[in-house]
């Protein structure tokens, strides 16, 4: 047995530092279900400097700086009372008409230019959005005062204890601050130290914008007469109660030495009577209580992460000379902090995490997967099962789906608010690679669990392993023999014809091994696998293969060479299945490495692309494509995967799929010139 890798030293090499303000460049603190996001300040000082949407119209990238959690949701009034069923169409299937929510025009309502038949579709699909829960800030006398202020400025991500420290000199004074998020509550404490503090040239404000139904937006400043904060006194600080519709949540402030008063309808200011300042926030929908101490707060963060670090797997690149080892070492870490932060909490999250809305904040399922997959493979599978809970919450939505598309059992939705409800979409609607995700999630936890938490789980989660499979088995239509899946139907890769479109190959090996899990976890509950499940596995079409290779689906055009190049998914995400011959998938893995347009790749296909080359045993591609240098491959100093500019410019599906993929590579081994150190993974399937 080899020496226990210094997982303090791994993680803290790549400690974060900022020391130029940078639109692009937050740091964030957080526990999975809430995140405060910071600019250089260490508060959320200068948004108009973060503002995603002005950045949108100056052409320059930006990320918000707000204030998230799983729990804060709105929605805007609805005075039409749309529902589902007004964003409907008829759809022709072997099996009749098929009702799916597909009237809705993305492009056009980003435009404000709602046609008549889709504007059901599109409150529908903006509702409800995740609420930037409010801004804190510092205040100058000059409110034009922005980052160019600022001189001297330095701030550290202390990856190991979850603490932001910033330091900068403003008006000739130094100012530091310490930022910190509590480990179990929707709580950050701030340690503010600078004379201007003391002489009032420098105060905290909080401001609190109505909520925002836009694709990447998070906060309308511009329509205070739409909510209320009502300001009350506490014996410790203060209380603002915020109310937007019918959503309502209270911020507890906790401080000494200071005094807070309205400065406009929705922003406060707290003054401190000397230099030093200790601030507590809490952000609840419940009753009050009593706040902690920043000294309390820190050291149960340092506490936390101390644990988190420490548990499950680890890796160090330290031996290897190959100059991308280093920053392959970086990406791993740093995406371990951000999916802790975003992707860990009770329910699937968002593309951008608690950081800033992409698609109103929604989740979208076809996402959970590479969001939190690598929780269990990387032996913390708790940070998984959190969120898989929440698919018993919208099950009975997701019965009432397939049961209106005629269907038994559960269908799942593409992308979804807290309550389930499917938002209408050309596109998602017709997706169903979401559709064996949770199988396969449960099935990774399983794996990664104790015995005792194995019988639990079967206990637990057997009603829905069962509905989910009885939907894929039904969905599978045999013609001629053979079960197929077909039209209408989206696959992974969304630039098909849904009309048209037939056995997609990933989905062909994603349907069989759903449904071998599925069968598995029957027989460990003491049950007989399914004759019905075993006739469409055994029966399922082989994918259609041309020139010696795969191609995406079944139907002209076969495959187009740009998007997702999800085909190399069924094997490499997937094990091996009777539905792929691995000789072939090497012959599409090598077609698709010479002639795939890598510009219009995502964040994620990078790492199927390491996944499927670490299957076939090519460990050198594996890591050729991780580090492959490409637009949408690459990633920030602080970690982010931007993808499209300050519309997605965080994207944690790469930062996931990153993880899962090291996670294979490290138990089916890393190039032969590579000296690595690994422990504590749990292996693939």
């Amino acid at each position: 047995m080899g020496v226990a890798i210094n997982r303090r030293e791994v993680v803290s090499r790549h400690d974060v530092t900022v020391s130029t303000p940078d639109p692009e460049l937050v740091l964030t603190v957080g526990n999975g279900d809430f995140a405060y996001t910071a600019d250089i300040t260490g508060m959320q000082t200068f948004t108009a400097f973060h503002d995603q949407s002005l950045a949108v119209r100056e052409g320059r990238v930006a990320v918000n700086t707000a204030t998230m959690s799983s729990w804060g949701w709105h929605e805007m009034p609805n005075p039409e009372g749309f529902v589902l069923d007004d964003a409907m169409s008829e759809h022709l299937s072997r099996r009749g008409a098929v009702r799916y929510p597909d009237r809705h025009d993305m492009e056009g309502a980003m435009r404000g230019q709602v046609a008549d038949e889709n504007r059901a579709g599109a409150w529908l699909n903006a509702n409800p959005q995740r609420l930037d829960l409010g801004r804190i800030g510092f205040a100058f006398d000059d409110p034009a005062t922005g980052p160019d202020a600022l001189r001297d400025t330095r701030q550290t991500l202390d990856l190991w204890s979850g603490v932001i420290r910033s330091a900068f000199v403003f008006d000739g004074q130094p100012v530091s601050v310490q930022t910190v998020s509590a480990p179990d509550e929707s709580l950050v404490a701030f340690r503010i130290h600078s004379p201007l503090m003391g002489d009032g040239r420098l105060r905290v404000a909080l401001r609190f914008p109505y909520a925002h139904p836009g694709f990447f937006q998070t906060s309308d400043w511009s329509s205070p007469e739409r909510h209320e904060s009502a300001l009350e006194s506490t014996d410790l600080g203060a209380r603002i109660i915020r109310t937007l519709d019918d959503t309502a949540y209270g911020v507890e402030l906790g401080f000494t030495g200071g005094s807070i008063s309205r400065i406009a309808a929705h922003a406060f200011e707290l003054r401190s009577d000397g230099d030093d300042l200790d601030l507590i926030v809490r952000f609840t929908e419940e009753s009050a209580r009593e706040l902690p101490t920043f000294d309390e707060v820190a050291s149960a963060s340092a506490l936390s992460w101390e644990r988190f670090w420490n548990s499950g797997a680890a890796v160090d690149f330290a031996g290897t000379d190959d100059a991308r080892a280093a920053e392959l070492e970086r990406r791993i870490v740093l995406s371990q902090y951000l999916t802790a932060v975003n992707s860990a909490g009770v329910m699937p999250p968002s593309e951008t995490g608690l950081i800033t809305n992409s698609w109103s904040g929604k989740s979208h399922l076809e996402m959970h997967f590479w969001h939190a997959a690598h929780f269990a493979t990387w032996g913390r599978p708790v940070l998984l099962e959190r969120s898989l809970g929440w698919y018993r919450a919208i099950a009975d939505r997701a019965r009432a789906t397939a049961d209106g598309q005629g269907y038994p059992g559960i269908r799942w939705p593409k992308q979804v608010g807290p309550e389930g409800r499917e938002s209408p979409d050309p596109i998602g609607s017709f997706l169903v690679w979401q559709q064996p995700h949770v199988l396969y999630l449960l099935e990774l936890v399983w794996r990664a669990s104790d015995a005792v938490k194995r019988a639990a789980l079967i206990d637990e989660f057997g009603d829905l392993v069962v509905g989910t499979a009885e939907f894929m088995a039904a969905f599978a239509e045999e013609r001629g023999g053979r079960f197929h899946l077909l039209a209408p139907l989206m696959p992974a890769q969304e630039f098909y014809d849904v009309t048209t479109t037939e056995d997609p190959t990933y989905e062909l090996a994603y349907w069989w091994w759903g449904l071998e899990i599925a069968q598995r976890w029957r027989e460990r509950a003491g049950e007989p696998r399914r004759e019905d499940w075993s006739a469409v596995q055994n029966g399922l079409t082989t994918p259609h293969v041309e020139n010696g290779r795969y191609t995406a689906i079944a139907t002209a055009p076969y495959l187009r060479r740009d998007d997702h190049p999800s085909l190399l998914a069924a094997f490499g995400v997937l094990p091996s299945t009777p539905v792929i011959d691995p000789s072939i998938m090497r012959a599409t893995l090598d077609d698709v490495l010479r002639t795939w347009e890598w510009p219009s790749a995502w964040g994620w296909d990078f790492p199927v692309l390491a996944m499927t080359a670490s299957r076939l045993g090519s460990a050198d591609v594996a890591i050729d494509a991780l580090m492959r240098d490409e637009v949408k491959n690459r990633f920030t100093v602080v970690g982010h995967n931007s993808q499209m500019g300050s519309i997605l410019p965080i994207y944690l599906p790469g930062n996931g799929s990153l993880l899962a993929a090291v996670s294979m590579l490290a138990t089916h081994g890393f190039p032969p010139t590579w000296t690595v150190a690994t422990e504590g993974f749990s292996p693939w399937p």
